[in-house]
This record gives structure tokens, sequence and C-alpha cells, in this order.
């Protein structure tokens, strides 16, 4: 399985690069499961909100060009980091969900089959792209109310597994995030292994419906 995680300037540098490491250490471990780094147009170089600058690998798959075509696969999970939405900035999750171009993205992929997941405030932009409606949900404690008022039952949980949409808290939980998903898409041995090495025990609750 693809998963791409797609970063944008402003992108929180945990929230993309811990899941990043974990899920390339499950591919090591010998899960089907390979994880990317990708733009939403293409961009050789991103920078992250603390400075961080990435060259990321490829562009979110497309589904009114690249299903066309045929010249590339369709990811079955798309990771979206948060960063930057309770900071003022002209970069970040709150300056993308404002431009609208990431959130349609996001509601074209899940339409085609894609699990949408979000780490921190990058549940904001699954929100905005409409997937978060009268669905459990969680976010950075920061956005809480913005999350309610964006119609999501606020769920008290590190992550919250809604089957095709997936939300992980605060900004360490994208390595809970990481580990559950290889625990539900490849196995539980594998999961403990990247735990393991990571040395980094598991937090919290997954909840699942």
């Amino acid at each position: 399985m693809k998963l791409q995680i797609v970063v944008f300037d402003g992108f929180d540098e945990l929230d993309a690069v811990a899941p990043f490491e974990a899920l390339r250490r499950a591919e090591e471990a010998g899960a089907d499961l390979h994880a990317e780094l990708v733009t939403l147009d293409g961009a050789n170089e991103v920078a992250a909100f603390y400075g961080l600058r990435v060259r990321p690998t490829g562009r979110l798959w497309r589904a009114d060009a690249d299903a066309a075509a045929g010249d590339a696969e369709k990811p079955g999970i798309v990771i979206v980091p948060g960063g930057g939405w309770n900071h003022p900035s002209p970069t970040g999750a709150r300056a993308a969900a404002q431009r609208g171009e990431l959130p349609a993205a996001l509601a074209a992929l899940h339409a085609q089959g894609v699990i949408i997941a979000g780490v921190c405030t990058g549940a904001m932009l699954l929100a905005t792209a409409g997937l978060l409606a009268g669905r459990p949900a969680t976010t950075h404690h920061l956005a809480h109310d913005a999350l309610r008022a964006a119609g999501a039952e606020l769920t008290a949980a590190r992550v919250v597994d809604d089957g095709d949409v997936i939300t992980a808290s605060g900004v360490t939980s994208g390595l809970d995030l990481a580990l559950w998903l290889i625990e539900r898409f490849a196995n539980p041995q594998i999961a403990t292994k990247v735990e393991s090495r990571l040395e980094y025990e598991r937090r919290g609750t997954v909840w699942r419906r």
C-alpha cells in the first residue's frame, strides 16, 4: 500500500516527519507499506513551520488527472499534517484551509476511496474538506473549539479511527497514528518492532467504531 504524506509551506515538522520515519521503518521490517512525502502541486521544496526545508519526492495523487492517465498508483492512505493553525502566519494549515485547494483535493481523494488521516491540526483541513461533519474526530487541544464548530464530534482519544477517516490529537500523536496504521494494515508484530526501534511507548487510546 502506498501512503502519501502531503506537506505544504508552514506544516509542522514533527507532524509529517515522525509518521514518515515510523512507516519507512515498518517497510524495512517487512510491511507492505511505502510512505512518501508529496506536495499538492509537485513543488520541489517546502519550508516547514520552524524553518526545516524538505524536498518531497512526488505530487499528491489526483483523481482528475492520474486516474484518467493511469500513470500513477493511487495511494491507499493520505496523511495530512497540521502546523500554524494556532499562530498568526501566512503559511500553515489555516492558510491552506482558507485557500481551499488542498481541502478540495482531499475531498476528491476520499470520494475515490482513499483513507484520509489528519495529524494534529491537519484535522482542520479534513474538516474544511467536509470529511468530519457529524463524525468522531480529535485534534490539538488548542483547536478543539474550531473542530466542534466545524461539526465534528470531538472525541477524547489519542487516535480516532472512523474507518475511512482517521485523526490524531497533538503533535507527537503522529507517531501513535503511524503505529496504529502499521498495526491495522500490516500486523501488530511489526508495529511492536517499530515501536521498540524508535524507543517509544504508544500513548493514549485508539478509538475505533
